[in-house]
C-alpha cells in the first residue's frame, strides 16, 4: 500500500524543512501555519535534528554518582550529596559494587548496625520493662490452683493438644503431645488431680534423628520428675537436607508423648468438662 504522505505536498515540504533546514517542530509550525499534531503526523518516521535534542538534565549527576560510587560512597551518601532520591541514586549505581573489600564492607555493616541499635535502645528497654511488669502482674494474679482449676485447665489443654475420639476411631485413652515443659507439667498435674501418678503413663519422644535421644530423655525425666523405665522407644524424624531447621542446637528436645493406659473414663470426663465450658460460654453470651 502506498504511503499517503508520500504524495502529500505539505508532508514533502515539512520533511524537507526538517531534514535540509534542520528546523524544530515549532519552527515548522510557524513556517507552514499548521498545528503541532499535524506536524508530528507529517514528520512520522523522520528523526529530529541533533540541534533540537535537549541534553538530559541528569546526565552530569549520573556520571558524578558513578564516580562517587567508585570512591566507596554508599547510596544514601550519593543521594544526599547530589540532592536526589535514594531510589534514583540506586538506579544510577546499582550495577556497581560498593567495595570489593569484604573487610571494609563488614566494618560498614557493623557500624550501621551499631547506629541502628543505638537509635532503638531506649525503645527496647522501655518495651522490655513494660513486658516484665505485665508478666509479674499477670503471674501474681494466678495464685494457687485448686482441684476445679486443674480440672478446667487440664481438660482445655488436652482438647487443644491431645488425641481425640473420632466416629471412625473411638478414643479409649488419653494421649498428650507437646514440646513445652510448662504445659506438660500442667497436664501431669491434671492427671494427678484425677488420681493418676507419674508412674502410670508411658512416655515417648518425637524427635529428629540427629538429636542425642538418651540425653534428651534424661533431660525430660529430670525436668518433669518422670521414671526413666517408663520411656518407650523414641519416634525419629528422618533428616531432610533441603529443609532449613531452626529448632536445633542444645535447646532442641523434640516433643514428649504422654500416653495414659486405661483412661477411658478420664477421657469422658474431659469431654464432659468441655461440653460444660461451651454451655457456660453460651449462657454468658445470652446474658
Amino acid at each position: 500500500m502506498t504511503d499517503p504522505l508520500a504524495t502529500d505536498p505539505l508532508a514533502t515540504e515539512a520533511r524537507r524543512l526538517r531534514v535540509e533546514e534542520q528546523l524544530s517542530v515549532a519552527e515548522i509550525r510557524a513556517r507552514l501555519g499548521i498545528g503541532r499534531d499535524r506536524v508530528y503526523t507529517l514528520l512520522r518516521g523522520v528523526p529530529p535534528p541533533e540541534r533540537t535534542r535537549r541534553p538530559r538534565a541528569r546526565d552530569g549527576d549520573r556520571a558524578e554518582a558513578v564516580r562517587l560510587r567508585a570512591a566507596g560512597r554508599s547510596v544514601n551518601q550519593i543521594a544526599e550529596q547530589l540532592g536526589v532520591a535514594k531510589s534514583t541514586a540506586y538506579q544510577w549505581v546499582r550495577h556497581l559494587p560498593l567495595d570489593p573489600d569484604d573487610a571494609a564492607a563488614e566494618r560498614r555493616h557493623a557500624h550501621s548496625k551499631a547506629m541502628t541499635d543505638a537509635r532503638w535502645r531506649a525503645y527496647r528497654e522501655s518495651r522490655d520493662a513494660a513486658q516484665a511488669a505485665e508478666h509479674a502482674r499477670a503471674a501474681g494474679a494466678v495464685g494457687d490452683l485448686g482441684e476445679r482449676d486443674l480440672l478446667l485447665l487440664g481438660a482445655a489443654i488436652y482438647w487443644c493438644e491431645g488425641s481425640k475420639s473420632k466416629p471412625w476411631r473411638p478414643q479409649d485413652r488419653l494421649e498428650f503431645v507437646n514440646s513445652d515443659p510448662g504445659l506438660l507439667g500442667l497436664f501431669l498435674a491434671f492427671l494427678a488431680n484425677c488420681g493418676i501418678d507419674r508412674d502410670a503413663p508411658s512416655y515417648r519422644l518425637l524427635i529428629h534423628e540427629s538429636a542425642d535421644v538418651e540425653a534428651v530423655e534424661r533431660w525430660w525425666a529430670e525436668r518433669l520428675g518422670l521414671p526413666r523405665e517408663r520411656f518407650g522407644r523414641a519416634t525419629l524424624k528422618r533428616h531432610n537436607p533441603t529443609t532449613v531447621r531452626r529448632n536445633g542446637g542444645a535447646g532442641y528436645r523434640g516433643c514428649l508423648v504422654i500416653t495414659v493406659p486405661r483412661s477411658r473414663e478420664i477421657y469422658w470426663r474431659v469431654e464432659g468438662v468441655m461440653a460444660g465450658i461451651g454451655q457456660a460460654v453460651e449462657r454468658a453470651g445470652d446474658g
